[in-house]
């Protein structure tokens, strides 16, 4: 346990005794992290982006979305009102 403690980040503080698996959710959630960014490359990568656009709109309301080209293909920003909305939208998606 004693090590369990030692390697943890200052932010965490995990007092649970028996599992280890106490976290301040603070620590997790950062109310600042809205903004999502997805590189996408291949074929199909338009697609996909415009599914993910259509996705998070469609299930919260106010995301903006940004796409630009990159060497590697393209970087899609979606940005969120909430972080939890952000969070929700990546367990959604498999991101």
């Amino acid at each position: 346990m004693k090590s369990i403690r030692e390697g943890q980040s200052s932010n965490v503080n995990d007092t649970c005794t028996d599992c280890g698996s106490f976290a301040d959710i603070g620590a997790v959630i950062d109310e600042q992290d809205t903004v999502l960014e997805i590189a996408l490359s291949g074929e199909g990568a338009q697609a996909r982006a415009e599914q993910f656009i259509t996705n998070a709109q469609d299930k919260f309301e106010g995301v903006t979305s940004n796409l630009s080209e990159t060497e590697q293909g393209l970087l899609l920003s979606l940005t969120f009102a909430f972080s939890a909305e952000k969070m929700i939208f990546q367990l959604q998606n498999g991101l």
